[in-house]
């Protein structure tokens, strides 16, 4: 199932979710750190969403109230609920 989660307060436009179950098949961010976005990316590929959620939320960039992978725990926690 895929799912198109737009972000907030971070340098990424959007971040495209694909689940298999609550089995992270492929994560896309739009915009953002390429080389960073692209390594979050490869290391939650295959992971257990729940897992990936718990590791991510609360990171923070800079002096922002949020990160990528924050966002991403978020979109994740949203993939998992619709």
């Amino acid at each position: 199932m895929k799912y198109t989660y737009t972000t907030h307060g971070v340098c990424s436009r959007q971040i495209v979710v694909d689940l298999d179950g609550d089995t992270i098949k492929e994560v896309t961010f739009i915009g953002g750190c390429h080389g960073n976005t692209q390594g979050i990316s490869a290391l939650v590929k295959g992971m257990n969403a729940y897992d990936a959620i718990e590791r991510l939320k609360g990171i923070r960039c800079g002096g922002r109230a949020t990160s990528c992978p924050d966002q991403l725990s978020i979109a994740l926690s949203e993939a998992l609920d619709d």
